[in-house]
């Protein structure tokens, strides 16, 4: 065999190796490393196994209270005007409240509603927050000088709501809207959406100047096509962070509005920022009646918290490697 024949086996095998290397080690991609690194986060695992501890209450908290949230069966027991409250015992584990009702019962049947508001309000913040940002951003990329002034008129309106303080700005439209749940999911949803907004039109802003928009644009692609199949679909990495994050600070707001009086105007329904509410009045002589629902926010809020913390590190590229 030839010198020249054998350097090109050589090659040939060598490229064969290559490309065999390559199937087995094939790129890996965003999400499936992120993934790879939530597995191997404390912070990620700590943060899931308490919001599936939050879901599993919430979802079947009704069926396995031991008691009615909203019946008074211990009313002759208690005495809230002489200061007479009962603590934890054998048939009421977290004690009574100042109607009488099993405290542990309206604890565990008030997740449901805590839940519902906080994802709710992530949502509406979200769909509407994500749709406003997409159009400025695109509009900003791609749309030349009358996009970029459609962006300046939607950012500097996304800059207002900014400015405003975000609980200032969820009491004023709860105080307009009225007292109820809804008023409160609204305004908590509301304050999220410039957050969402300012942060998917960065990301897509950042994506705009990618080699695959280049080979798009030099492809004849239309910009709307540009913009919502492949500019947007890769910038909602840390609107997806963002998200998981603001399920906390929605839960924490909407508490607040119900602490303030503007949450569900009917007592008897269990919900932990109006259980907060309730047992202000009684805190010298049963300080745990807010105690219960107060541990019961800071912890929901913090496995929020912890799992998109996680998430953050796990898509930050200057980590990965």
């Amino acid at each position: 065999m030839s010198l020249q024949a054998t350097t090109k086996a050589n090659k040939v095998d060598r490229l064969a190796e290559l490309t065999a290397q390559s199937e087995t080690s094939a790129g890996v991609s965003l999400w499936r490393e992120a993934y790879r690194r939530l597995k191997r986060s404390k912070m990620a695992i700590i943060g899931l196994v308490i919001i599936a501890l939050f879901v599993l209450v919430a979802v079947v908290g009704p069926w396995v209270a031991p008691h009615s949230p909203s019946a008074q069966l211990w009313r002759g027991e208690v005495f809230p005007n002489k200061g007479l409250f009962v603590g934890p015992r054998a048939g009421n584990w977290f004690g009574l409240d100042n109607l009488g009702r099993d405290e542990f019962s309206r604890v565990i049947v008030g997740a449901r509603q805590t839940l519902l508001v906080g994802v709710i309000s992530m949502l509406i913040g979200l769909v509407i927050g994500a749709a406003v940002g997409a159009l400025s951003g695109a509009a900003a990329t791609l749309g030349g000088k009358v996009g970029q002034r459609v962006d300046t008129v939607i950012m500097r309106f996304t800059d207002i709501m900014l400015a405003l303080p975000s609980l200032l700005l969820a009491v004023s439209i709860a105080a307009v809207m009225g007292q109820s749940l809804t008023t409160v999911m609204v305004a908590v949803g509301v304050v999220q959406i410039p957050t969402f907004a300012r942060l998917l039109r960065g990301s897509m802003l950042a994506q705009g100047g990618s080699d695959y928009v280049l080979a798009a644009k030099a492809l004849g692609v239309r910009k709307r096509r540009i913009a919502l199949t492949q500019i947007m679909p890769n910038s909602l990495s840390p609107v997806i962070v963002q998200a998981t994050l603001s399920l906390a600070t929605a839960i924490i707001e909407a508490a607040a509005l119900s602490y303030l009086g503007l949450g569900n105007p009917d007592p008897s329904v269990p919900e932990w920022g109006v259980m907060l509410a309730q047992a202000q009045r009684f805190f010298d002589n049963a300080p745990m009646m807010s105690v219960y629902p107060a541990v019961g926010i800071i912890i929901t809020a913090l496995g929020f918290t912890l799992l998109g913390e996680a998430m953050r590190e796990a898509l930050d590229p200057k980590l990965r490697g």
